[in-house]
């Protein structure tokens, strides 16, 4: 009893952290906040390389982790700073790496609580892992029409092991996260980025990106149900 008791409270301590830190920092990762900053960024960068990957990935894995607001202004960002190439590692890796920890938090420390907060979940995702396996989260991943934290907390009640569902995340948010770093690469300043919104950065070559991810799930639908068939 005591020992649920410590986890509830813990857990209750952790929203209220999570839910002041939206309320007071919430603004630090607008695109606008960032680009009054944008000269300081790129020169940092370029006088602490390392430096500023790590703090990137750190950054990038809480913000994921938690499901703090943000994810897709922090995506540009990095790749604004970083370039395709070495955004689309950084931000896979960070992401992949917030959700296993959020992953693990709710299977080894607040197991009762997610079952109990997002029970209507959990019957159906055992259901569905049963009949399509891994392949289940990756559908997850590439349509999110359950919201990335709730995946990442209900997936730590499945039987699902640690590594595949590292693999298949990482897998499966890897489209997405190719999209917007090279989206984020195009911008020229990101003062542009805040004032216009990624509508005002859209090219052809962005438009066709976009339209290829939006298609890329049912591709990969169609793919694997022709193959199952033979």
């Amino acid at each position: 009893m005591l020992h649920r008791q410590w986890k509830s409270w813990l857990f209750i301590s952790l929203g209220v952290i999570f839910l002041w830190g939206i309320f007071n920092y919430r603004d630090q990762f607008s695109l606008t906040t960032i680009a009054k900053q944008e000269m300081l960024l790129r020169e940092y960068h370029s006088r602490h390389m390392v430096s500023s990957y790590v703090i990137a990935f750190v950054i990038y894995a809480v913000v994921t982790g938690t499901s703090f607001p943000g994810a897709v202004a922090l995506t540009l960002i990095c790749g604004w700073i970083f370039g395709l190439i070495p955004g689309v590692i950084l931000v896979s890796f960070a992401s992949t790496t917030g959700a296993t920890l959020a992953f693990l938090t709710s299977r080894f420390f607040f197991r009762d609580l997610v079952k109990t907060t997002f029970s209507k979940y959990l019957e159906n995702f055992n259901q569905s892992l049963q009949k399509e396996g891994a392949f289940y989260l990756f559908s997850l991943r590439l349509i999110p029409a359950v919201p990335f934290f709730v995946i990442n907390l209900v997936m730590g009640l499945t039987p699902m092991r640690t590594r595949t569902f590292w693999w298949v995340s990482q897998l499966g948010m890897l489209p997405g996260t190719i999209v917007y770093i090279y989206a984020g690469s195009t911008v020229p300043a990101m003062s542009e980025l805040a004032e216009n919104g990624l509508g005002g950065i859209m090219t052809p070559q962005l438009w066709f990106a976009f339209g290829l991810l939006a298609i890329f799930p049912y591709f990969i639908r169609r793919l694997l149900a022709s193959v199952s068939k033979q």
